[in-house]
């Protein structure tokens, strides 16, 4: 079987990278990965205060529209380091947040599809064609969790220490 997700409301919609699950990384919190993910692209160019405006952005839909935007000069090396960055913020979303991990554990090994109809990298676009990318990193951080959480489990407990 396979589970499309796209939008936050939808079912499935904690997988979507606009759902409102904050994240903290480097210190620094943000309210999505959407408004992390837009800000990366800036990271160390000319036009930093951008980072700024999607920081602060109220819904992570502005937080893309701030990140498209074309007059601004994307970091030299984005292309090299989006998924990355998108891998970063998912896996830390879905660790920090207990109940949003459970629904992404309870998809066991199925297909998760990014079913944006428009977005052929992240998503499988309208005639399923994409390359999916985003659906590629969210199982990977399935992966990572259970290996994670199996290896908690099989480690052995930490002594007891009294106090004298």
């Amino acid at each position: 079987m396979t589970i499309y997700f796209y939008k936050a409301c939808d079912a499935y919609g904690c997988f979507s990278n606009f759902s409102f699950h904050e994240i903290v990384i480097d210190d620094m919190y943000w309210s999505t990965v959407e408004h992390y993910y837009q800000a990366q692209k800036f990271l160390g160019s000319k036009d930093e205060e951008i980072i700024s405006a999607i920081h602060q952005a109220k819904t992570p839909d502005k937080a893309a529209e701030l990140g498209r935007c074309r007059t601004l000069k994307l970091r030299h090396d984005w292309d090299t380091v989006k998924i990355e960055v998108m891998h970063k913020a998912v896996l830390t979303k879905f660790v920090t947040h207990a109940e949003i991990r459970e629904v992404l554990l309870s998809t066991d090994n199925e297909l998760l599809v990014e079913n944006s109809p428009t977005d052929y990298f992240w998503g499988c676009g309208v005639d399923k064609t994409g390359k999916n990318n985003l659906g590629i990193v969210l199982m990977d951080v399935r992966d990572k969790i259970r290996n994670l959480h199996s290896s908690i489990l099989l480690s052995p407990h930490i002594p007891y220490f009294s106090k004298k």
